[in-house]
């Protein structure tokens, strides 16, 4: 008898393993006859339980993947991995899920970075503050949300770009302008001493004041852009740190976006993915019973003064200028950059004439949703764009590329 369960308990052994792994194939195929590198392939978790872990082969050789949980109830919705791929290649990945409650996701190197902070009154060293946190709401009469967080916002950034989010009623994008691609913010922390830029550090590279920058998500009264104000309260989130992908939101809740029409809730989600210098914006408006057709609102970009302009009037719009990055024109020089933002056609509503503050655009909801991309270059970069030529240029193929993306199947067991 004592034999008899000592094999049964032993034949247990791979047949629970086996369950606690399921294992599916992914195709990704290149539709472009041109190079595409860190290629977003990201798949939806829901029909596999609750997934602990993930590995990720291409050829046998571990790739680093990602796990997250969109909507924080400690249960992983997505896993996100990034492909590389020739003109016209086809690649094929396994991927192995794993469900036991012992497993973890693991750990790889970090591509992109995120950060909020509290400023720490013992810290003298505007790079140096370490009151971190990932998540914070001030109520709608707050008086002064702008300076409750150091670099007052969200910041995020990939190997190419840095990003920060003033946390108040502009909601405006700051830009930190690189030399050279790498990970920097949680070194400098948007505020670079001068010994890092000695060392080859960027910094801020543009003056933003209460414009769009670069494709703040605001309201639209008929006639001009209005700030996300008056709200019940603001929020500001990180959802992921990487290592692959950073994931911020914002959430504006009793936001009075239209006179005489019912208060709005808002979710702006922000995602960088490594390698990238453009960055996806996803807009959710989570109110039930508010068609959400009745409302307008606009996005653009900075009109950097003595920027030249392009357009191809369907919805992609760019910049190249110079200006101070801030009133201290003594001890800043003026940066040069060029901006982008990308908005998808049934999105926009006019396309406005440019202004002494924005090119701007009028736009609205598909049903609750909205979604369109940004990206920028530095004249700083060793590796980017140095005139507005080739600035022009890279907006036009990086339109083609959005527009063809990677075809990904995914084939269960």
């Amino acid at each position: 008898m004592i034999k008899k369960l000592f094999l049964l308990a032993f034949v247990a052994i791979p047949v629970s393993a086996t369950w606690a792994q399921q294992r599916i194939s992914v195709s990704v195929a290149n539709p472009s006859a041109t190079d595409r590198t860190d290629q977003p392939v990201v798949i939806a978790l829901s029909d596999y339980g609750e997934i602990r872990k993930a590995i990720v082969t291409h050829e046998g050789q571990e790739i680093p993947c990602q796990l997250d949980d969109l909507d924080q109830d400690d249960v992983f919705d997505e896993l996100c991995f990034l492909a590389n791929l020739k003109g016209k290649e086809k690649k094929n990945y396994e991927v192995r899920l794993y469900t036991d409650v012992q497993e973890a996701p693991k750990q790889y190197p970090a591509r992109v970075f995120a950060e909020m902070l509290i400023r720490n009154d013992k810290v003298k060293q505007k790079n140096k503050h370490n009151n971190y946190i990932e998540a914070i709401t001030a109520r709608g009469d707050c008086a002064n949300s702008y300076n409750i967080q150091h670099h007052h916002g969200v910041d995020f950034e990939s190997e190419l770009n840095g990003i920060r989010i003033y946390f108040d009623k502009r909601q405006t994008l700051d830009l930190y302008g690189k030399f050279n691609k790498r990970l920097e913010l949680e070194a400098t922390q948007f505020y670079t001493s001068p010994e890092q830029k000695a060392e080859g550090y960027g910094d801020d590279v543009l003056w933003v004041g209460n414009t769009f920058g670069l494709g703040a998500f605001r309201g639209w009264d008929g006639q001009q852009p209005t700030m996300i104000d008056p709200v019940s309260s603001r929020t500001q989130r990180i959802i992921s740190y990487g290592p692959l992908r950073t994931i911020v939101e914002l959430v504006d809740k009793g936001w009075q976006a239209a006179a005489g029409k019912a208060p709005i809730n808002m979710t702006i989600r922000y995602i960088q993915y490594a390698g990238h210098r453009d960055t996806d914006v996803e807009v959710y408006f989570t109110k039930k019973n508010i068609d959400m057709r009745n409302y307008l609102f606009s996005t653009g970009i900075i009109n950097v003064k003595g920027s030249e302009e392009f357009s191809d009037h369907k919805g992609l719009r760019g910049c190249w200028g110079s200006d101070f990055p801030t009133g201290d024109t003594i001890n800043t020089k003026r940066e040069t950059v060029g901006l982008g933002i990308l908005i998808p056609k049934q999105h926009i509503v006019s396309e406005e004439k440019a202004n002494k503050d924005n090119y701007a655009f009028v736009v609205k909801a598909n049903q609750n949703t909205l979604k369109y991309k940004i990206a920028y270059t530095s004249d700083n970069e060793v590796f980017g764009y140095h005139n507005s030529k080739d600035w022009f240029s890279f907006l036009k193929l990086w339109r083609k590329e959005v527009e063809q993306p990677v075809k990904v199947v995914i084939t269960k067991p």
